[in-house]
C-alpha cells in the first residue's frame, strides 16, 4: 500500500492502493471549502488528504454557469494550494479493517474518514409543479445559464432565494422584464456573516435534524447579506418578491388565487 502521493495529485496506477487521512469526494464548493479548512487545520495536501473530482471542459469562451463555476472553483485550488485528484470517478466507498476504502476507476483510497460533497450540480433539482410538461417556453436551471442577453425581449420568471438567483435577477432584470418568486419570505441581514452567524446557522441545523426533520436550503438559515450589490438591486426595483406560483400552463405560471401571468421563461435557481 502507497502511504502517500505528492503535491501534484497525479492519478495513482489503477492497482496501487493509496493510503490518506481523509479523502474528499468532490471538488466543488462544499469539497473545495472541507479541503480549505483541513489544510489550515495542519493536514497537508496527499499524506493528510486527498480530493477526488471529475473534470470538466473549462476551454470555451462563451461559457455557462456549468463552466464557469469551475472555472472559478480552478482558481480556488491554485490560490490556497489545493490539488485535485482528476478525472477520478468514485464507484464505491467501503469499511474495510476499521478504515474506509474508495474504489474508483483510476485506483484505489484508503482513508481514515470520508468527507461526501458530491453535491446535486451535476443533477440539478427542477420541483415538479402541476403542468410543467405542458409549458410551451423553456424551462433552464442555474446550471444552464450563459447570459442574460439571451432573454431579451421576453418575459422571464426567476424561482429561488438564493444569492445565485438574486445574482441572475440583477443581470436579467436589466434587458428585460422580470418576476422573482420564492416559496418563503426572503430574509436580509444586515453586516458581515461571521463566526457567531456561522454558529447560529449550525445549531438551526443540528436542532432540526436532531428532531428528525430534513435540513431545509442554506439561505432558510443564514438568510441573505445586505451587501451593496443587493441594495443596489433593491433601489431600482428589481427585487419584488412574489409568493410561489401553484401551478404551470401552457403559456405562463398560475397562483392560488387564479391570477396569470404569461412567460416565457421559467428559470429554476433551485
Amino acid at each position: 500500500m502507497n502511504d502517500g502521493i505528492e503535491q501534484s495529485a497525479a492519478v495513482p496506477a489503477a492497482k496501487v492502493t493509496v493510503k490518506t487521512g481523509i479523502v474528499v469526494i468532490g471538488a466543488g464548493q462544499a469539497g473545495l471549502s472541507s479541503a480549505y479548512h483541513l489544510k489550515q487545520r495542519g493536514l497537508a495536501p496527499g499524506r493528510g488528504f486527498i480530493v477526488l473530482d471529475q473534470a470538466v471542459d473549462t476551454s470555451r469562451e462563451q461559457v455557462g454557469a456549468a463552466v464557469a463555476v469551475p472555472r472559478y472553483f480552478a482558481e480556488y485550488e491554485k490560490r490556497f494550494g489545493l490539488p485535485v485528484v482528476r478525472p477520478v470517478t468514485v464507484k464505491v466507498v467501503c469499511e474495510r479493517e476499521g478504515r474506509f476504502r474508495v474504489e474508483t476507476d483510476r485506483g484505489n483510497f484508503s482513508a481514515r474518514g470520508i468527507i461526501n460533497a458530491t453535491g446535486t450540480w451535476e443533477n440539478p433539482y427542477i420541483p415538479d409543479y402541476p403542468g410543467r410538461e405542458l409549458f410551451g417556453g423553456r424551462q433552464l436551471h442555474t446550471r444552464d445559464y450563459k447570459r442574460a442577453s439571451a432573454f431579451a425581449g421576453q418575459r422571464v420568471v426567476v424561482v429561488g432565494g438564493g444569492i445565485s438567483a438574486i445574482q441572475l435577477l440583477d443581470e436579467i432584470s436589466r434587458v428585460t422584464e422580470t418576476i422573482w418568486v420564492t416559496r418563503r419570505e426572503v430574509v436580509f441581514h444586515e453586516g458581515p456573516f461571521d463566526e457567531d452567524a456561522g454558529r447560529k446557522a449550525v445549531k438551526l441545523v443540528e436542532e432540526r435534524v436532531r428532531a428528525g426533520l430534513p435540513p431545509t436550503s442554506v439561505v432558510s438559515v443564514t438568510g441573505l447579506r445586505l451587501t451593496p450589490l443587493v441594495q443596489a438591486i433593491r433601489d431600482r426595483g428589481a427585487l419584488k418578491r412574489q409568493p410561489m406560483f401553484s401551478e404551470i400552463t401552457p403559456t405562463g405560471v398560475r397562483w392560488p388565487d387564479g391570477r396569470e401571468e404569461a412567460v416565457d421563461v421559467i428559470l429554476w435557481c433551485t
